[in-house]
């Protein structure tokens, strides 16, 4: 049996499992706010059928109290057919108006829901490289899909719903006080226990539900994490504890579930009770009020009939307010992007020639822990770089800094005298891309993924750019050559031709500074050393920073760099390191047999 207390395990275990931060209430309100500017006009719309259509449907119930009204005085002539008259045109303008609100509500709901999705995808598309690449998988694909549905729901159905609500109410408690103000005092009369019920539910509500969709996100990083490193888990027997920690998460994440459940347990019979007590005392007033003559039976029927109807929008209020608060976790997970400063840029940095540099740079993932100590590095323009050492010794990350992709701790990383750290990102990839091993095919032509890189290129110089990369024979093997549909969905591409797809992009996009970190992982050696060979013709002139474990890329070089502990222990080129006998010349030797 589940108590009024949360579960008694610390919540704080999975709200933590988030990497991108989750939005201030304020920050929330702001954006509300917002949104509501957007759509000022949609919304004034809204309330102003809907109010037609609400007044509407109040004329049955006075119409109905001047009938009675008149059997109670012993009227003889009853006027049915004006009262039926009366009534079927409030009935058709009501039916008329209710089509139209929920039209508006459901266009409403639409337009600002495709506003959410566009902030959202522009803010994410703008933030700092390095922040997305240290985002938990799980976190992120449960804001793109879980949090996402949930405000789907909230902005086609609960933000209308809720306006038509509270118009609805409003004014059926206005036409009650006008018709008979006595009767008023039931709904005074029964509000305390409705605002208690309220107050106890909504001070529990959005923690918790906060906590369902955290602990909703641990489980989809644990599933995801197991997915995406299937092969590792099986090659170390982990399977087994893989599982436990999945059910671990299911079972705090189903906790959760469950004390929601019971707080909705708890507000839904206290609002079922308000109804029935706002009903009782419109009953039960009004008829010690006819009683004493203060108040005709027609009133009181006009009165009780107005009570009743407002179940409906109280009901729908409360309804559609607590999908709110689901929906409120939602969009600040989502807004929550907004909290995260973008990338510092000005504008009239810009670099004055091509040398790249890095000056006592020190860098690392977590608040005191570098994992680069104090490097510093220059690269001429033209020069061909090499970066080399054992795994975890920090290449990739020196590497990334040197692309523009991170920003040093302490230090400087300088392309032509300017800082990249203080250049607008634009700015940086016009001048240096990053390629590595991981490559991504999207939905489309081939032509499609292609003209990421160069928007304007020609047939004539696609083919250029595969050729370069040793792609051209493939490509021209395709029913459709380049405008095959390629990626999910179309044709499926093999690791090593998404690599080669990749480094055509590159090839296209024509920047002067390359940083390669194991670009050619996914091909096998021979055709790994025909393809640089032939990259090689083609990025004659550039600088080229290329972080590999196959030491041939090393032998080309102009210079090599081998990092050690987050450090540069040599420095020189080839034979000058490998006549050295030091670590490049040790790791020369066992990669050479």
């Amino acid at each position: 049996m589940i108590g009024l207390a949360p579960p008694a395990y610390d919540p704080a275990a999975p709200t933590t499992a988030t990497t991108l931060p989750v939005a201030a209430g304020a920050t929330v309100r702001a954006y509300v706010r917002e949104l509501l500017r957007r759509h000022r006009g949609a919304f004034a719309l809204l309330v102003g059928v809907n109010a037609v259509a609400v007044t509407a449907s109040m004329v049955g119930p006075y119409v109905l109290g001047q009938v009675v009204d008149r059997l109670a005085a012993g009227a003889r002539e009853l006027r049915l057919g004006e009262a039926v008259a009366l009534f079927a045109v409030a009935l058709a303008v009501q039916t008329f108006f209710v089509r139209l609100v929920r039209l508006r509500g459901a266009m409403l709901g639409e337009e600002m829901l495709a506003d959410l999705r566009e902030d959202f995808l522009v803010r994410a598309v703008g933030l700092p490289p390095g922040v997305l690449e240290r985002a938990g998988t799980g976190d992120l694909l449960s804001r793109i899909t879980t949090d996402v549905d949930r405000l789907a729901n909230a902005m086609r159905e609960a933000v209308p719903q809720l306006v038509i609500g509270v118009v609805w109410a409003g004014l059926l408690v206005g036409g009650l006080a006008l018709t008979a103000p006595p009767l008023a005092l039931a709904v005074v009369i029964a509000a305390p226990l409705l605002i208690a019920g309220c107050r106890w539910y909504f001070r529990r509500a959005p923690a918790a539900y906060r906590s369902e969709a955290a602990g909703y996100a641990a489980v989809a990083a644990a599933l995801a994490e197991t997915v995406d490193a299937g092969r590792t888990v099986e090659a170390h027997r982990l399977g087994a504890r893989r599982v436990a920690l999945s059910d671990r998460r299911i079972q705090e994440w189903t906790r959760w579930e469950r004390y929601t459940l019971f707080l909705r347990a708890v507000l839904f019979p206290i609002v079922n009770l308000t109804h029935t007590a706002v009903l009782c005392g419109v009953l039960a007033i009004g008829g010690f009020c006819v009683l004493r003559g203060w108040m005709d039976v027609g009133q009181l029927t006009t009165g009780a009939l107005l009570a009743q109807m407002l179940v409906d929008p109280i009901g729908i209020v409360l309804r559609w307010y607590d999908e709110l608060q689901v929906a409120q976790v939602s969009l600040a997970r989502l807004v929550g992007v907004r909290d995260i400063e973008p990338e510092p840029g000005d504008a009239s940095v810009r670099p004055a020639g091509r040398s790249v540099a890095a000056d006592d740079v020190r860098f690392g993932y977590r608040e005191g822990v570098d994992v680069l100590h104090g490097v510093s590095l220059a690269v001429a323009p033209g020069t061909r770089l090499a970066l080399v050492g054992p795994s975890g010794a920090g290449k990739s990350t020196l590497g990334r800094l040197l692309a523009g992709i991170y920003g040093p701790r302490s230090g400087a990383v300088t392309l032509g005298g300017a800082e990249l750290a203080r250049m607008p990102a634009e700015r940086v990839r016009e001048h240096v891309a990053l390629v590595n091993q991981e490559h991504h095919v999207f939905v489309g032509t081939l032509r499609d993924n292609l003209l990421l890189a160069r928007p304007g290129a020609g047939d004539p110089e696609l083919w250029t750019a595969l050729a370069a990369v040793d792609a051209e024979g493939w490509a021209r093997g395709l029913d459709a050559g380049l405008d095959t549909e390629v990626g999910s969905g179309g044709r499926t591409l093999t690791p090593a031709q998404a690599q080669q797809v990749a480094l055509a992009r590159l090839v296209l996009a024509d920047p002067h500074t390359l940083v390669l970190d194991e670009a050619t992982s996914l091909l096998d050696p021979r055709a790994a050393r025909h393809l640089e060979r032939s990259l090689g013709r083609v990025l004659d002139g550039r600088t080229v920073v290329a972080i590999a474990h196959r030491l041939h890329t090393a032998h080309d070089a102009d210079l090599i760099a081998v990092v050690e502990d987050g450090r540069i222990s040599e420095l020189g080129r080839h034979d000058d390191l490998v006549a050295a006998g030091g670590a490049y010349a040790a790791l020369w030797r066992s990669w050479h047999g």
